[in-house]
């Protein structure tokens, strides 16, 4: 057994919460979801995302032994039901390594957006099973449902997988857990969200939304493998500029397939404006990119603010879509292809035109050391933590007069108070409250900033401040984020923000496992573009508060 949890049990047992339901038990084999046609989709380079070989990575158990700890995998979610339904539902199964006799046994329960402990039943590998807000609402859209039915979650219908996007945690001892992303935003495909359709899960990382493409069938197919799935276009929004007094806008498209594109008649939504737009004419060559004047090009002016904002180019087809979130910038922002064929958005260092992009530019602030997944014995540093590090030669503000909000770090829920950090200065980022951290056993008596300072003798002039969400385990997007602007319409208040660092870190990141619970971190060692490469990265001890 891996001991690496095995300190947890205790405090694990007393606290998780026994929120079950009674389960049908039909079972299901697992089988690779598939597009439209019914087949597996290669990406641009052949593949299916995140696979080497066109079959989906986290699909197939055939890698992991019979005997060996239970892989959990996230299948489908739905996060956002059509005709303003309330059900919510998330689809989880055992992708490899052995049987459940007992989920309780095996500490089986979910964490992050939502919270659920499952009960005292067995479970299958390739048995796919549902938790949702409320059993009821999902019998009521699913009647001849005859899968296992989970729920509802710890508050129900009162918690929310929130639309904008977040993260369900699968836990289970050992190191089988997986963190599964969703997010209406872009680049995530719209017509799950609140279209009827529900996200299905296509291989490769979890977290990322590369890995996820929207389900071909109506109100999805929960409790069923081998899920048919939108296969998404080939072209794609790679590059933005926005209006700058003196300088053109204009909207770059890239083709990453093998014949060219007609786009004529294409429509772009500019979602913050409120306004469809339809291409005129254009071709976009195979490999090759397509540059749309903004006052020429549509059937009226593109106007891209400096705020940024969300934009959809839409073909005829049901999966003919891309989109964008433009962060607020007189600078282009777009789109790069990462080496483990995923790809990132943010603000580019340069324009380019009709070319390959440059790299994602990094702002005042970097994230500097990531501990996501402490050691769980025979360390001394038992808790996650992050660093941010100003990187500019003057003080920095981390509060907007202007906008009245502060600077955030996406990912960990925290929003800064207003405070300002020096030049070069550091600020040491801590969890509020300790998760599966045995206190008693490291000498920990009060968690707080205090404790930390004194414990690992932080410098005077490091700030220490506490986040309330938690790092995943197995990885997920955090990014430094400053407000730039905000409008309010119909009383909801939307802000628009400056992006200065963000990374996607992964347990499976080649050369950095000793990250993953072995007692070491991520620490930084390239600044000069965001951090989802795991090149810009190393494995190191742990140095809270120290640059």
């Amino acid at each position: 057994m891996d001991m690496k949890k095995w300190l947890l049990t205790g405090t694990l047992i007393s606290t998780l919460g026994a929120f079950s339901a009674c389960s049908e038990d039909p079972s299901s084999d697992p089988v690779g979801p598939v597009d439209s046609s019914g087949s597996l989709v290669p990406d641009s380079s052949g593949d299916v995302p995140g696979s080497s070989d066109g079959q989906p990575t986290a699909k197939s158990s055939s890698s992991i032994a019979d005997n060996a700890e239970p892989q959990m995998a996230c299948s489908e979610i739905m996060y956002n039901a059509p005709g303003e339904s309330p059900l919510e539902w998330v689809e989880v199964y055992i992708a490899g390594g052995m049987d459940m006799d007992n989920m309780q046994n095996f500490f089986l329960h979910l964490s992050g957006a939502v919270d659920y402990t499952f009960p005292e039943e067995p479970l299958k590998k390739g048995e796919y099973v549902v938790v949702a807000n409320d059993t009821a609402e999902f019998r009521k859209m699913y009647p001849t449902f005859a899968g296992r039915l989970f729920g509802p979650w710890v508050g129900g219908t009162t918690v929310k997988l929130t639309n904008e996007g977040d993260v369900v945690n699968v836990k289970v001892q050992g190191e089988g857990d997986v963190s599964c992303a969703f997010s209406n935003e872009p680049p995530w495909p719209s017509i799950a969200d609140g279209k009827g359709r529900t996200l299905v899960y296509v291989g490769g990382n979890a977290a990322q939304p590369n890995s996820w493409a929207a389900s071909k069938v109506d109100k999805g197919n929960p409790g069923v493998g081998g899920d048919e799935w939108v296969a998404p276009t080939q072209v794609r929004i790679n590059e933005i500029m926005p209006f700058k007094l003196g300088e053109k806008s204009w909207i770059e498209v890239y083709n990453a397939g093998d014949q060219p594109v007609d786009i004529t008649g294409w429509t772009l939504e500019a979602k913050r404006r409120g306004e469809t737009l339809t291409i005129s004419a254009g071709v976009v060559p195979a490999k090759g990119y397509l540059v749309l004047d903004a006052e020429t090009a549509f059937d009226k002016e593109l106007v891209v603010a400096p705020d940024g904002g969300e934009f959809y180019l839409r073909g005829p087809q049901e999966g003919d879509e891309s989109s964008i979130w433009v962060p607020a910038t007189t600078a282009t922002s777009g789109v790069v292809d990462l080496s483990d064929g995923s790809t990132a958005q943010g603000p580019l260092a340069a324009a380019t035109p009709g070319e390959k992009n440059s790299t994602l530019a990094v702002g005042s602030l970097y994230i500097n050391e990531i501990h996501y997944h402490p050691a769980s014995a025979n360390t001394t540093v038992p808790f996650e933590f992050m660093e941010v590090v100003n990187g500019s030669e003057t003080p920095v503000t981390l509060y907007s007069s202007s906008v009245s909000k502060g600077w955030k770090v996406e990912g960990i829920n925290l929003e800064f108070p207003s405070m300002v950090v020096p030049a070069k200065g550091l600020i040491l980022l801590i969890p509020e409250t300790l998760e599966d951290v045995d206190m008693a056993s490291f000498g920990i008596t009060a968690w707080n900033a205090d404790f930390v300072r004194e414990t690992y003798q932080i410098p005077a002039d490091v700030q220490i401040v506490a986040y309330k969400g938690k790092l995943s385990n197995r990885g997920e997007t955090i990014a430094v984020k400053e407000p730039y602007s905000k409008e309010t319409v119909d009383g909801v208040t939307k802000y628009f923000y400056i992006w200065h660092d963000a990374t996607l870190y992964s347990d499976g990141w080649d050369g950095l496992a000793e990250a993953d619970g072995y007692g070491y971190s991520l620490h930084r060692v390239d600044v000069t573009t965001m951090g989802y490469e795991a090149k810009a990265w190393k494995v190191d001890v742990p140095t809270p508060g120290k640059i």
